[in-house]
């Protein structure tokens, strides 16, 4: 990381542009994939300081050192207790929110994949959903929620999740509840989180829970006021699309507004929300996703609701069974950008520059930036990774465009082991270079994953981007060397 040219630049834009009111910057860590050594996070949390955030959401999932009956959870590279410590001390020393993430609701799949909490799932067969009936699924949320609050001394706020809680309503207890009264999927839903949130409120009196916002947006302004959650829980209100609709943002805010919620979030994406095996991050499209919540900002009723942050979430993966998005380093670009652009009200050459100098970067390609490495925590493996995807587009290129190949060593040639002595010259030179850059750019990579991340990120992504590819091109030179030595040359 440059210091010294990043100094200078916040500097700049401290003295000379009045930032817009956003409230607290708070950069999402999703450490349920590739969840980086505590030395790599000890690297980047300044950095993300520099950028101009001013606070983390740290969703740890299997990474917290949970104890007791919940030691199942842990991760075998879970955290420990003094890591933990050394992120919260480095965090008071850069005057950051810290605001640990934990699943009460949605998204226990970390949890109830384990025989030993399966039974309190909702359905049988999906995991993701806590059955909201059991007094046990309460004692477990309440277990986690305490083992955090210990470790998080002082903390204003904590995220109690509660999205995407599929399912809910179809399991067996449900049915006979609805079957017998006026409660439906809505009023499961609201009571759960409410006696989440009461629980918190009372045990902890000066914290104040957060949760995901899109269960709420086709529950009824009228169940929502008589529920009376806006006196329980702030909600974030998340939209990751580049596009997003304003008007439709706009109507939503204002429903939360009138059932009583006065302090609301945000929550935007600077990766991991275009694809869930995505490798690579498209800069430009994470920076019109906050240019847009930019202008939903600029339209609050500033009298009536107060936006008391956003936060930029960096998704590692879509649910804790799916494969990995980008890694964080790879990522560090676009959420640069973004911090800049909340920051400023805008990206212009100005902020631009900014980000250069802090990165390292001569240049700053919106897309997908393979010539210029930068200097900044992790830009080794941001190097390496877009070369890698490089190299699979000349791979792909090759085998499947090339004329030579296409015309004299088919599956069918490859197969009986015979070649036109000639044209194999118009291909194997070329082969064979690009397998020694693939071998090259490999052991890089991997040199470079070992430094920030635990050997199962590294055998993770390695089978997922670069197996596949190498492998074909293995077995092609194995089938070229094979046909060359059998001298069965047409």
């Amino acid at each position: 990381m440059a210091d010294k040219h990043c100094d200078k630049s916040m500097e700049t834009d401290t003295n000379t542009l009045q930032p817009p009111q956003m409230g607290l910057k708070l950069v999402h860590l999703d450490l349920k994939g590739a969840p980086p050594k505590i030395s790599y996070l000890k690297q980047i949390l300044p950095l993300f300081s520099h950028l101009g955030a001013n606070g983390v959401i740290l969703e740890y999932e299997d990474m917290f050192p949970y104890e007791g009956k919940l030691q199942v959870l842990r991760s075998p590279n879970a955290y420990s207790p003094s890591d933990i410590r050394e992120i919260l001390t480095l965090a008071r020393m850069l005057n950051f929110e810290v605001i640990p993430l934990v699943q009460t609701f949605g998204h226990m799949e970390f949890v109830l994949k384990h025989k030993t909490f399966s039974h309190l799932r909702e359905v049988k067969y999906f995991p993701n959903s806590l059955n909201p009936h059991k007094a046990e699924s309460m004692e477990l949320v309440i277990s986690m929620i305490d083992q955090i609050t210990t470790i998080h001394k002082d903390l204003k706020w904590i995220h109690i999740g509660s999205d995407e809680v599929y399912y809910l309503g179809e399991g067996e207890e449900s049915k006979k509840l609805f079957e017998t009264s006026q409660t439906n999927n809505d009023s499961l839903f609201l009571s759960h989180v409410k006696a989440v949130a009461s629980y918190i409120i009372t045990a902890h009196p000066n914290v104040k829970p957060i949760f995901w916002d899109d269960m709420l947006r086709n529950i009824s302004e009228e169940k929502l006021k008589e529920s009376m959650l806006s006196q329980f829980v702030e909600p974030m209100i998340w939209d990751y699309n580049a596009n997003f609709d304003m008007h439709n943002m706009e109507l939503l805010i204002q429903k939360y507004q009138r059932t009583g919620f006065s302090h609301i979030w945000f929550a935007s994406a600077f990766k991991g929300a275009t694809g869930a095996a995505v490798a690579l991050t498209p800069i430009s499209y994470h920076l019109a996703n906050h240019l847009q919540w930019l202008k939903v900002a600029e339209a609050l009723p500033r009298d009536s609701i107060q936006l008391c942050g956003i936060a930029l979430t960096g998704w590692q993966r879509y649910d804790h069974f799916s494969v990995l998005c980008e890694l964080l380093p790879v990522g560090i670009p676009s959420l640069a950008v973004c911090l800049q652009t909340l920051k400023n009200g805008t990206f212009s050459e100005r902020e631009e520059e900014f980000v250069k100098n802090c990165l390292g970067f001569k240049g700053l390609m919106m897309n997908f930036p393979r010539d210029d490495a930068g200097n900044f925590p992790g830009s080794d493996i941001f190097n390496r990774v877009t070369q890698i995807i490089a190299l699979q587009e000349s791979v792909d290129k090759l085998l499947k465009e090339n004329m030579y190949i296409k015309g004299w060593f088919s599956n069918y040639h490859r197969k009986k082991k015979f070649v036109h002595p000639i044209m194999i010259r118009h291909f194997e030179g070329e082969v064979r270079s690009i397998l020694a850059n693939w071998e090259t750019a490999i052991y890089e990579l991997s040199t470079a994953l070992e430094k920030i991340y635990y050997p199962d990120t590294v055998e993770e992504w390695r089978e997922e981007n670069i197996n596949p590819t190498l492998t074909r091109l293995q077995r092609f030179v194995q089938d070229m060397d094979e046909t060359l030595a059998s001298g069965n040359l047409i």
